[in-house]
Parts: C-alpha cells; structure tokens; sequence
C-alpha cells in the first residue's frame, strides 16, 4: 500500500528522492556517496538520510561507500515505465 508522508519537508524528500533516482539510473552503474551528493547538490548528511529512504524501499543498493540503483529498478527503467 502506498502512502502520502505527512511530515513537512516531504515534497523535498520527494524531489530529491527523484533526482538521486535519475543519477542513479544513468549511464554511470554506480556513485561515491560524495560525489553523488555534489551531483544533487546536497549536503552528505542529507543524502544520507535519502539514500537511507530510498534503500528501504528497494530502489537503490550500498555497496561500502558507493550507492547504485536496484536491479528492480534498472529493469524498470529498461522496460521504458520510468517517464520523464
């Protein structure tokens, strides 16, 4: 079931979320967190705590230091449902 968030800031988490998600799914397979961070244009702790929401729900992968986007959603995107 999905669900709204309630807590203020939650369309920033959203568009940051999805800008982390397009870097993610570039041609690039994977991202330094600081380097990830600097391409969003965030602090690393925010990007972090991004990271961290977007692990929980299954769209991107750690790897130590690195962050890469999951294989669900790779396959997504291949199958052209990710629309911008």
């Amino acid at each position: 079931m999905r669900h709204q968030g309630t807590q203020a800031g939650s369309d920033e988490h959203r568009r940051l979320d999805k800008a982390i998600v397009l870097e993610l799914l570039d041609d690039r397979e994977r991202w330094p967190r600081d380097e990830l961070a600097a391409a969003v244009h965030v602090d690393r702790s925010v990007l972090d705590s991004a990271i961290e929401r977007l692990t929980a729900e299954g769209v991107a992968v750690l790897d130590g230091n690195d962050v890469l986007a999951s294989r669900c959603a790779r396959h997504i995107d291949a199958l052209d449902l990710i629309g911008i």
